[in-house]
């Protein structure tokens, strides 16, 4: 017959092993504290948490970003896998991206270019995406859909291309649009050789 010590440790690890959620799934707790304030979590550290929802988060994040990708490449008469390039090189598809000069989510948007696209929260992926999206397509409009112009311009700003008559002499500018083409190239090939 086993031991309450053994027993005690068979509880002990059931309530670990039930505590922890299975992978991709986490519970959300709510509190609304004396101002109304409601706050939210998924690790709750006092007793005036309760439990609200059960969140599924997907394995693959970059599903969802690609569908939006589909959507505003055909709303703005893109080739999805320029977006996709100008997403890689941006941000590495990363929604959270925030750069130096204060460039914000998987376009990098700065604010001012956020605020003319109607984007009114940078980190949102499809907010960011549309506005992104639209901006190049105003950019390739602007330039003639010259794409070396209309990359240069994305990144430094059409002003600065108009002011070179051209890619605007930064180093960085040269190399965005370098690496934005190459990855360009490399999702047109994907696509032709999964059709």
């Amino acid at each position: 017959m086993p031991s309450n010590l053994t027993w005690n440790l068979t509880g002990l690890l059931l309530v670990i092993f039930l505590a922890i959620p299975p992978e991709g799934c986490a519970d959300i707790y709510r509190y609304v504290d004396a101002h109304g304030v409601v706050h939210f979590t998924d690790t709750p550290t006092s007793g005036a948490y309760h439990f609200y929802m059960k969140e599924k988060r997907s394995k693959d994040a970059k599903g969802s970003v690609v569908d939006l990708i589909e959507h505003y490449a055909k709303v703005f008469n893109l080739d999805d896998a320029l977006i996709r390039a100008v997403i890689k090189v941006e941000s590495d598809y990363n929604p959270h991206a925030l750069s130096s000069k204060g460039a914000q989510g998987l376009m990098q948007l700065i604010p001012e270019t956020a605020r003319d696209m109607n984007v009114s929260d940078p980190y949102n992926p499809a907010q960011n995406i549309r506005g992104g999206s639209r901006y190049l397509r105003q950019m390739l409009d602007q330039f003639g859909d010259d794409l070396e112009l209309a990359l240069a311009a994305y990144n430094a700003g059409p002003s600065a291309v108009k002011r070179y008559g051209g890619i605007p002499p930064f180093a960085e500018t040269q190399h965005y649009v370098e690496k934005v083409k190459k990855f360009y190239r490399h999702y047109q090939q994907q696509e032709e050789t999964t059709l």
